[in-house]
């Protein structure tokens, strides 16, 4: 996330997603051939589609949203990814608890006030990186979810492939043939972190969803409390009061929610 918002501040957010699924793609296709390939009928070839197309939509609108606001704001709503993981898990056979739906209730309260901006154009960019970490939130949530069947059925190598080749097929190639891939030497070391780290992170998650799907998806959530945390104290962020109280609900809500799932 930290790699993610300096990078797109430094370069459009389509060339530096372009470059992040690229290292991706070198990273993950090797693994992928050698676990073998494997059997992909309708259903799991569906799943895939949803995974690499879902996490491209997501990373793209995430990386909008980190050009124009702040890293407290737009980790928070991003991070509500798990809970929209969850919700799809659990509209799909799992039964909903009294208590993961007043903690769904409270995420979406908080991302309505971390929303909020002091009025001017503040309020403006604010506004519309909101909205594109609320879109990003929703095409992750579908993602995950996706991966975690993915991973089920085809193995975790090839959970970790979808994403990264339709992003170099939908965006990386178009923009390197159209003469539109922009990328500088400050950019790069960003675009290269984020790229091993989407894999690191892709992995994790597709290992532990094996094992529970909708506690896997809200746990790997956790991210936005230490980017809040790091925003704060090394980008010198500073969030309104009641964005403060909206992040301060999300970052509550979705551990609550966490422990409910594991429990």
């Amino acid at each position: 996330m930290l790699a993610a918002a300096r990078g797109s501040r430094l370069i459009d957010p389509r060339s530096l997603l372009a470059t992040v699924m690229t290292v991706g793609l070198v990273i993950t296709l090797p693994a992928a051939f050698a676990s073998g390939a494997p059997h992909i009928g309708a259903t799991s070839g569906a799943w895939l589609a949803i995974s690499g197309l879902g996490n491209v939509v997501g990373l793209l609108l995430n990386y909008s949203a980190l050009r124009i606001g702040k890293v407290g704001m737009v980790a928070p709503i991003t991070s509500t990814e798990g809970a929209v993981a969850a919700v799809i898990a659990l509209v799909s056979g799992e039964r909903l608890s009294v208590g993961t739906g007043v903690m769904l209730a409270v995420i979406a309260g908080g991302v309505a006030l971390a929303a909020k901006a002091p009025s001017g154009e503040t309020r403006a960019h604010e506004a519309r990186a909101a909205l594109f970490a609320g879109g990003a939130a929703l095409s992750f949530g579908a993602s995950l979810y996706a991966t975690g069947k993915v991973g089920q059925d085809l193995g975790v190598a090839w959970a970790a492939l979808p994403p990264r080749a339709v992003g170099v097929a939908v965006l990386a190639l178009p923009l390197a043939l159209s003469g539109r891939w922009n990328m500088t030497r400050s950019a790069l070391p960003y675009a290269v972190v984020g790229g091993i780290f989407e894999v690191v992170g892709f992995v994790s998650y597709a290992f532990g969803a094996r094992h529970g799907l909708a506690i896997a998806a809200v746990l790997a959530s956790q991210f936005a409390g230490f980017a809040v945390v790091v925003a704060y104290f090394f980008l010198r962020e500073r969030l309104a009061r009641v964005q403060v109280i909206g992040v301060a609900a999300i970052v509550v809500g979705v551990s609550i929610l966490s422990a409910l799932r594991v429990g």
